[in-house]
């Protein structure tokens, strides 16, 4: 469930340097996005070519949303950063219909990044909805989007983890606290210089257990 799923090309801003980042949505507006594109028979092409089947597409622009690739009457073959339709499943915080800083938490996330990201996720967030989650989170670093089932009480206060430096390796830290989106942590058990940082906050999802042999 917890596998990295390659995103599709962002359209505007080139990738780089793209911090982890948590997105939430309501399950049931993710759902009926889900029924939309199970519906349809036709869908919006990726940028492979043509697709055979439903999916989820995420629009980083005007809000951050995930949308159904299907094509029917209603829906155009053209999907835009600039245009959102309120009926899609937007990101908590980053809804232009509704929340007012929804740009400023967008930058947080992908700093200047813009741009669609056709999914393969659909059938990991279905199995989610079927089991009653009322929300659904997805990781996102600008390069995959994975759905994330892990939650903070999954984690040991005071156990050791590793998390990425950012210097191409990894920090070997203790977690000192955590909520279902970030943890704090202290480094431990590297040089000196890095083990003297003040503890300091990463996404939930950085935390890696010390077998966890996930690329960095």
């Amino acid at each position: 469930m917890d596998h990295a799923a390659r995103a599709g090309r962002p359209s505007h801003t080139q990738r780089k340097d793209i911090p982890m980042a948590i997105l939430k949505f309501s399950a049931s507006a993710v759902a009926a996005q889900i029924a939309h594109a199970r519906a349809c028979k036709t869908f919006l092409p990726n940028w492979n070519g043509p697709v055979d089947r439903p999916a989820l597409i995420l629009i980083v622009g005007n809000g951050v949303h995930l949308r159904s690739n299907g094509i029917d009457g209603t829906t155009t073959r053209i999907v835009t950063t600039e245009q959102a339709d309120p009926f899609f499943a937007f990101a908590d915080g980053m809804n232009p219909f509704r929340d007012t800083d929804w740009m400023a938490q967008r930058r947080m996330a992908f700093r200047d990044l813009t741009g669609q990201f056709y999914t393969d996720i659909l059938d990991d967030v279905q199995v989610l909805i079927d089991r009653g989650r009322g929300a659904i989170r997805l990781a996102t670093d600008g390069h995959s989007i994975r759905v994330f089932v892990r939650r903070a009480s999954d984690y040991l206060i005071g156990g050791t983890y590793e998390v990425p430096s950012g210097l191409g390796g990894t920090f070997r830290v203790i977690l000192k606290d955590a909520c279902d989106t970030f943890a704090i942590v202290q480094n431990c058990g590297n040089c000196e210089d890095f083990d003297a940082m003040q503890p300091y906050r990463v996404p939930l999802d950085a935390l890696m257990e010390i077998d966890d042999r996930r690329v960095a």
